[in-house]
């Protein structure tokens, strides 16, 4: 909620919010964008509710957009979290105890259905800009969460398995990689989201056969071995594959 209507409870929706996972790919790690609350400095996905006039996707784009600074976010819904106990009590609540806020506490603390969605962005482009109940908007590599408020560790566990479930039927880079890449950078993309090691030549082989890359005459500079050409999405097809899907798994 931006802080214009932040206590305006009759605008939002009882019983459910959402909860965003916010990918990116920066020095060959996956990140993952979280909120460190105020007071408490738990760590918190990215999220909000909706409003009596938006829907799902809607809320969830203003929310992203609202922390990235982006606009046109690659966004899938994934799983809705359900659990009778997931929300009991919301630390949310003491943070606005502790700001002299004084909250309608049972408004924060009732049960709350959650979708889940997870968003795909450019690592450089976006901006990280905290929501009222956090002080700081960062990215995270996966080994640095240990722990997250609520169930928002299973939720990020959830979406990390259905990102690494696309790459079966469809394409994934155009909205975690640079305009221009090499074919090394998006194998190491797949690997790190598969976690585990792919095989160069078979790698390269069913990329090009998807007839989504378009090879450049570019080649990388800078490094100590032979420069690797230089390729970029031919964004037709991309969004065909998206659409159509792809054949296939890893």
């Amino acid at each position: 909620m931006n802080q214009e209507s932040k206590f305006q409870y009759e605008k939002f929706l009882n019983h459910i919010s959402l909860d965003c996972v916010v990918f990116g790919f920066h020095d060959n790690q996956l990140k993952v964008l979280l909120l460190r609350m105020k007071f408490t400095k738990e760590w918190a996905l990215p999220g909000g509710f909706v409003k009596e006039d938006e829907s799902l996707e809607s809320a969830a784009t203003r929310v992203l957009k609202e922390r990235t600074c982006l606009d046109n976010i690659f966004l899938k819904q994934f799983k809705v979290f359900s659990d009778p106990q997931r929300s009991n009590t919301n630390p949310a609540v003491q943070d606005l105890i502790d700001s002299g806020a004084n909250p309608d506490q049972s408004w924060f603390n009732q049960r709350f259905i959650s979708v889940g969605y997870y968003a795909l962005v450019d690592f450089s482009k976006a901006e990280p800009q905290p929501d009222y109940f956090s002080d700081l908007c960062e990215w995270k590599s996966l080994n640095e969460i240990n722990t997250l408020i609520l169930d928002h560790l299973q939720i990020l566990n959830k979406a990390l398995e259905n990102l690494r479930m696309q790459l079966n039927y469809q394409p994934i880079g155009y909205n975690l990689l640079p305009d221009k890449f090499t074919m090394p950078e998006l194998q190491k993309l797949y690997e790190t989201i598969l976690g585990k090691e792919l095989d160069r030549r078979n790698f390269q082989r069913k990329m090009l056969s998807y007839n989504i890359l378009i090879r450049l005459e570019e080649r990388k500079t800078g490094g100590a071995h032979k420069a690797p050409f230089l390729y970029e999405f031919n964004l037709e097809n991309y969004q065909k594959a998206l659409q159509n899907g792809l054949y296939g798994g890893w």
